[in-house]
């Protein structure tokens, strides 16, 4: 309550308040029948008794009459409330102040929704009124927990490990690779600024300059269409050192996290579990799993190798063919028929993978068009690999290792929806599961020219020390020093240790990825000039914040996001300019015609 004139917030009075006059500011939540209203801050909920006495009828008409959402003040004393009447639900609930004043501060009118967390409303009303949205509970405590736990990752960074907090500009220059990046006219003809994705070049710079320990709350950006997890405009909490290697910066993080957990959600366990890229592709067909569950891929090459399976040989003649299967537990007792068919339907459309079925039924034998295909050590050997239970379903995949891997992934997440949409409880959502990924490859192909390679992470990764000299022999067989942190099967963070040295970061570039190192002449310069070894990380705050509190969207841990599509539905932007305010900029819009022909009309 300092430097303002209320004496108490709304969710701070309680018994030994008694007796005490206050007063009080907020939004009236609640008024029933002339008799009490219920007053709510950014703290909480007080009552407040509407007087009936003739010597108070002024103050019982302001009241009685002001609209809900209505911002009043109100003067009076805390009074416990009468026997029985108490509220247990509430922290103020043994209370409630008895008004002698007030003051209507501002008339609400008409609410497009009532602000109450279990008013359904849809997405597109709430970020057009926005504003409205912020002042219910759930928004407001998603918001504060994000407050502080940034506020605890400053002090773990600033105050106890040295690190300094450094702001880097906004307004640069293209990255090759990456995202798409949002482009910002110049007043100089034909030259545009780019939006960073991220601070990374002028994180390494700063190592560069002997700065030694970076840190930011970055705002970073990206031109590309949103998702539940995605936004054009988020926030990072980018870090960099000097002197470092992978193992002192999963350490860092490690701190870093269990520093800032909130209380509330109970404590996390260091060091976290780790696995490589190849080890996530074949248990959990991800680069990101979701540990909380079982339903690991099981290969069953060996257990069908020996057998007339036409599909399955076919499979095992490719240099990379594998036979591969998840089991999914109760799959008789909780999924339709239906639903087994929608799992392979999806497989077949997203991966062009075909999946069999097979069933064990309460008798312990098999049920699958291919059990009359397989002997009974076969059969026995397929139940003990996957450790088939009565009523369990296995879902059967054959081909290139790593188009199988990924189909019986993606399978899994879906089963274990339909499963818990059905009743089985099997991801506690209170459970966090933190995971690094290491050992990633260094280069990709290209999804529309598998001849080329692009960075798997970006440019900057440094190779794995025991794979340099495959670089310049051999780099699709060159693993990286670069790391992700997964929680819950998503990602919450990513790094690598840096290519520091000039000579090897021109070759990545101009021999490798076949880029134009002169756009990044600044950075490789700069590595010339003594750089020191470094590395670092980013974590996405948006993500991570939306995780610990459980919010199906990272637009629900945002004060104002973007809507799906990247709009600002309350301030209505993207918009339009002047052909006048465009002129500085030796820019000029081709308007398709039927968009021409709308803004003749």
């Amino acid at each position: 309550n300092s430097f303002v004139t209320r004496t108490n917030t709304c969710g701070e009075l309680r018994s030994a308040h008694v007796g005490q006059k206050v007063t009080l500011y907020g939004w009236i939540q609640y008024q029933r029948q002339g008799l009490f209203l219920v007053l709510r801050d950014f703290q909480g909920l007080t009552q407040v008794v509407i007087p009936q006495d003739e010597a108070h009828s002024h103050v019982k008409e302001l009241l009685s009459n002001a609209p809900v959402e209505s911002v009043v003040r109100v003067t009076g004393t805390v009074s416990p409330r009468p026997l029985g009447q108490q509220n247990p639900k509430m922290p103020t609930g043994d209370i409630e102040v008895k008004a002698e004043a007030a003051e209507i501060l501002n008339s609400c009118k008409k609410l497009p929704f009532e602000i109450k967390d279990f008013i359904k409303k849809s997405e597109a009303l709430r970020m057009q009124y926005r504003y409205l949205d912020l002042r219910s509970s759930r928004l407001q405590s998603n918001l504060r927990l994000r407050s502080r736990l940034v506020m605890r990752m400053r002090e773990y960074l600033c105050n106890l490990h040295g690190f300094m907090d450094v702001e880097t500009p906004t307004l640069f220059k293209r990255t090759p690779g990456g995202a798409k990046e949002f482009l910002v006219p110049s007043r100089e003809a034909g030259k545009f600024y780019s939006l960073p994705q991220s601070p990374q070049q002028f994180k390494q710079l700063l190592m560069v300059g002997g700065l030694d320990r970076y840190f930011q709350v970055a705002r970073c950006y990206r031109d590309e269409g949103s998702r539940p997890d995605r936004q054009p405009e988020f926030t990072q909490i980018d870090i960099e050192m000097s002197f470092v290697d992978q193992a002192g910066i999963q350490r860092l993080i490690e701190g870093l996290l269990q520093h800032s957990w909130p209380e509330e959600r109970g404590s996390i366990m260091t060091p976290f579990p780790s696995m490589t890229y190849e080890e996530a592709l074949a248990e959990y067909g991800t680069d990101k799993p979701d540990t909380r569950f079982g339903m690991q891929i099981v290969d069953i090459s060996d257990v069908l190798r020996g057998s007339n399976i036409h599909f399955v040989q076919n499979a095992l003649s490719y240099p990379h063919g594998s036979i591969r299967a998840i089991c999914i537990p109760q799959g008789v007792r909780y999924l339709k028929n239906k639903d087994l068919e929608s799992l392979k339907e999806s497989a077949k459309s997203q991966f062009n993978q075909e999946i069999m079925e097979v069933i064990r039924r309460p008798d312990g034998s098999l049920k699958s068009l291919l059990t009359k295909f397989l002997g009974e050590k076969e059969q026995s050997e397929l139940i003990q690999a996957l450790n088939m239970q009565e009523d369990d379903v296995m879902l059967l995949a054959a081909g290139e290792h790593k188009q199988v891997c990924s189909a019986l992934g993606a399978l899994r997440l879906l089963s274990a929806d339909l499963l818990e949409a059905a009743g089985l409880a099997l991801r506690d959502p209170t459970a966090f599961h933190f995971l690094w990924v290491v050992d990633f490859p260094l280069f990709l192909p290209k999804a529309e020219n598998p001849t080329e390679l692009e960075s798997a992470h970006h440019p900057f990764t440094a190779p794995h020390p025991s794979d340099a000299s495959l670089l310049y022999s051999d780099p699709t067989k060159v693993r990286s020093q670069h790391y992700d942190l997964v929680l819950n099967g998503s990602e919450v963070g990513g790094g690598s240790i840096r290519i520091h040295s000039a000579e090897q970061q021109r070759f990545v570039l101009e021999k490798v990825l076949k880029e134009d190192s002169e756009v990044l002449s600044h950075l490789i310069e700069a590595l010339e000039f003594g750089a020191p070894p470094h590395g670092g990380i980013a974590l996405g705050l948006d993500r991570l914040i939306s995780l610990i509190v459980d919010a199906p969207s990272i637009r629900d841990v945002i004060a104002f996001p973007k809507s799906f599509r990247g709009r600002d539905l309350m301030g209505n932007a993207p918009d339009y300019v002047t052909p006048e305010e465009l002129e500085p900029y030796h820019i000029q819009v081709s308007w398709p015609l039927e968009e021409k022909e709308a803004k003749k009309n």
